[in-house]
């Protein structure tokens, strides 16, 4: 494994680190399976947002032994409703909640970053760091040694490079990968973490799975694009050749002050495929030829983040929409099946429209939910 220096936290973070998004509703041996091979192959910092009971239980028995092995990125303004389902919160009550939850089920004294949770709007932004704000909740939780630094993520690079030029935050949680290869103010961000000695831990590696589909033509949406501030833009990207892990991953770690990243990985096997990066030849990592196919960037695409959730309806937004894109390639009867078998899905919808208020990639999912009832209707 190569480490490289988180910022001013002098942290050493393994270059492959680990989202776990993809692991929450699966078996607790599945979950510590992967987090073993993980750590035996030196991966140490994981992103651990997600805030359901059974997950963080499953995830503490995956690290029973082993957290000295592991750097904790827990998260502030992250829950769960009553019914499993992702919510980002503000309400500084439930936050203090779920963030001391957070070290009661890991059984850990302290988490070593908690980032200020998906900030992308600047009156969201204004919110957190006024003056008796999650900021401030943030460093009394540092004071107290329940944190050892904080972080800011978002999709956004203005809200975010405000953030860096604090002086409040040690790291940094953003999007990067080829589909913002040429968005105005990337750079600029990214300088700005290096000159403030702010850690850039880079998440959605892969835009949300698009760029190992096999599908040449795809759309990326402004989450996986970190063009929150973006909302309205919109294009499709057409891929002249098939995009491989590997690529995407030396390509981020090319990047201007660039730590790590964090791929999403649901299963040993994605997990080597991020890991085969760090045998990589040059030819395999070699990228160049791919970015004149990345000379723009758009919103529209779900990417199964659940962001948007709760759901009044209890929908599960993005495995449904998954299931959806899925039915677009080929719709046979395992598809059918797992769509069949969602105790609420696109038929229950009821065009309230929260969602699309909550989703920072500007997915249309009122109309993609009907798309969805039509296509898999039994």
């Amino acid at each position: 494994m190569e480490y490289r220096t988180l910022g001013k936290t002098g942290l050493d973070v393994s270059v492959i680190s680990l989202g776990t998004e993809y692991l929450i509703n699966r078996p607790q041996q599945h979950i510590v399976d992967v987090i073993h091979h993980a750590i035996s192959n030196g991966v140490n910092y994981f992103d651990l947002f997600f805030a359901q009971p059974e997950f963080r239980e499953n995830m503490h028995v995956a690290f029973q032994n082993c957290r000295d092995k592991a750097i904790f990125a827990a998260h502030l303004g992250a829950a769960a409703d009553s019914s499993g389902q992702y919510m980002r919160i503000r309400d500084p009550q439930q936050c203090e909640y779920f963030f001391l939850d957070f070290l009661a089920r890991y059984q850990t004294e302290f988490a070593d970053i908690l980032f200020l949770h998906n900030s992308d709007t600047q009156d969201d932004y204004d919110e957190l760091m006024k003056p008796g704000g999650l900021l401030d909740m943030a460093k009394r939780f540092r004071a107290e040694g329940k944190t050892r630094f904080i972080g800011f993520s978002g999709h956004n690079t203005i809200t975010s490079r405000q953030a860096v030029e604090s002086g409040e935050i040690d790291v940094l949680l953003f999007p990067i990968n080829f589909t913002n290869h040429v968005m105005p103010g990337r750079e600029a961000l990214f300088k700005a973490c290096v000159r403030h000695q702010v850690g850039l831990v880079a998440m959605k590696p892969y835009a949300g799975g698009n760029l190992l589909r096999e599908e040449r033509e795809f759309e990326a949406n402004s989450y996986i694009s970190g063009s929150a501030q973006m909302a309205n833009a919109s294009a499709k990207f057409v891929k002249s050749a098939p995009i491989t892990p590997v690529q995407c991953l030396a390509y981020i770690l090319e990047q201007t002050g660039v730590a790590c990243v964090v791929p999403g990985c649901a299963n040993i096997e994605h997990l080597d495929a991020a890991l085969a990066y760090l045998n990589a030849s040059a030819q395999q990592k070699a990228y160049a030829a791919l970015l004149p196919d990345f000379k723009q960037y758009n919103t529209g695409r779900c990417v199964h983040c659940n962001h948007c959730l709760p759901c009044p309806s209890n929908v599960d937004i993005g495995e449904t929409l998954r299931l959806f894109q899925l039915a677009q390639q080929e719709l046979n009867s395992e598809v059918r099946a797992a769509y069949c078998a969602l105790p609420a899905n696109a038929s229950d919808c009821i065009e309230c429209g929260v969602c699309m208020e909550r989703c920072p990639f500007g997915v249309n999912v009122i109309a993609q939910m009907k798309e969805t009832s039509q296509l898999l209707a039994a």
